[in-house]
């Protein structure tokens, strides 16, 4: 069974990430409007593993015969200044859920919910995942300084980019 406080909790982090696909959703279609078909689809594949990660919430807290209680999701963001700004944003993005994941791991020490904390540890592991893909696009968009041959071969290294599944999901 989940405490109650933790089945509060990871509702909230089912939602955030939602938002989180519904945000990579919204930058996939700022890319598209700018014909950047390459950077839309990485941002579409982010958008399908956000997805993973609330279903793996979800199914979470059914396996210790909790409810699942979804909200309403904020509009995200449609616009970006340029596709370093909207990496940049994406980053900002991944460092709220790597803190807001550490937030939950703090939580189940604290009600010593040892499962609950096995679980997220996969999530914290993610993170770092996260975290580097981002950090890495930002710094090529940043070497490149809009260079449009730069931006064209980062453009087709992002369009190969596929959904690869953890077994664990």
């Amino acid at each position: 069974m989940l405490i109650s406080r933790i089945e509060k909790e990871l509702n909230k982090q089912i939602n955030k990430e939602f938002f989180s696909a519904y945000l990579y959703m919204s930058m996939s279609a700022y890319f598209q409007s700018v014909d950047l078909l390459g950077f839309a689809n990485w941002m579409a594949v982010q958008a399908k593993e956000e997805l993973t990660h609330a279903e793996k919430f979800y199914n979470f807290i059914h396996e210790r015969n909790g409810k699942v209680v979804l909200e309403q999701l904020e509009k995200p963001q449609t616009e970006w200044a340029s596709p370093l700004a909207a990496f940049e944003d994406s980053l900002k993005h991944e460092l709220f859920i790597t803190a807001s994941i550490n937030e939950l791991v703090n939580i189940a020490l604290e009600e010593k919910d040892h499962a609950t904390n096995i679980f997220l540890q996969w999530f914290v592991t993610e993170q770092i995942e996260e975290e580097s893909n981002a950090t890495e696009i930002i710094r090529k968009l940043k070497l490149m300084k809009d260079a449009p041959g730069g931006m064209f071969m980062l453009d087709k290294e992002l369009a190969a980019r596929t959904l690869v599944l953890s077994p664990t999901l």
